[in-house]
């Protein structure tokens, strides 16, 4: 789609999509192709089904796509037996991958700031199943174990907000470095299970460049937080996975915490032994 207000809604929504499948995935790259797919054919499906809210269209051919109801038009038309078996096995393949459902209406309520009747509508359910979804959510997260977190933020002031709200919700705030040097020398010495780091540090150096450091050495998740989101939700390069936007309240950090750790144990279990 081009021009006019509905293309121009989507192009700003499209890096916070990005955001979300990044989030519901665990990982960049799958989170970009699963947005990529979703945007094939939205201008039709737009027209033909009268969805006068794109950012809701967006979403939902989101989850369209991950849960198969989008199939190539080559397999849509005359599936062969063994084009529903591979298409099975892909499917659970890709399900398998993503976060669970619970998360995925508590990543939509939370992060995407969308009402539960537009969760209902993004995901396909009805409202009382929302409901549900997000009970389960947030008995999950309060099982959560806590984890060992390195704030990595030049602003003193954010800085003592990330871990009074860090430490509000159980974890504990290893160290604070306002520098690239610091934060690598930090890691080195606390070996946190988590960074939380804002792109920008004190000496003009990178967030991003000082954790790219670290994961040479350590294999940990990552969650960034930034003013300006939209220029870390490209596609078009290597970009975070999990992104937090400033100003942030305190359940959606905690949120999204949780999202990275869960997705790095998820890894580890698929890692071969």
């Amino acid at each position: 789609m081009t021009g006019g207000q509905p293309g121009q809604e989507i192009a700003r929504v499209l890096p916070f999509l990005r955001r979300y499948a990044r989030a519901v995935t665990g990982d960049q790259a799958r989170g970009d192709r699963d947005v990529a797919a979703a945007l094939t054919g939205l201008a039709d499906r737009l027209a033909e089904e009268r969805l006068h809210d794109p950012r809701l269209a967006l979403y939902r051919a989101l989850h369209d796509t991950w849960n198969g109801s989008r199939l190539p038009a080559a397999v849509a038309e005359e599936p062969s037996d063994s084009d529903l078996l591979e298409g099975t096995l892909a499917l659970e393949t890709r399900l398998h991958e993503l976060a669970p459902p619970f998360r995925q209406a508590l990543l939509l309520a939370t992060l995407e700031e969308f009402d539960r009747s537009e969760v209902a509508q993004i995901m396909a359910v009805g409202e009382a199943e929302v409901d549900a979804l997000l009970d389960e959510a947030k008995a999950e997260l309060r099982r959560q174990p806590p984890s060992r977190v390195l704030v990595v933020e030049d602003e003193p002031v954010i800085a003592l907000d990330i871990a009074t709200s860090l430490e509000g919700n159980g974890h504990t705030v290893v160290g604070i470095a306002t520098t690239h040097r610091q934060a690598v020398a930090l890691s080195r010495q606390h070996r946190p299970d988590l960074i939380l780091a804002d792109i920008r540090l004190a000496d003009e150096s990178s967030g991003l460049e000082a954790v790219h450091e670290i994961l040479r050495e350590a294999e940990l998740p990552v969650v960034f937080v930034t003013a300006y989101p939209e220029r870390l939700l490209t596609g078009t390069r290597p970009e975070p996975t999990f992104l937090v936007t400033k100003p942030f309240d305190a359940d959606t950090l905690d949120i999204t915490i949780s999202q990275a750790l869960a997705s790095a144990r998820r890894r580890r279990r698929e890692q071969p032994a």
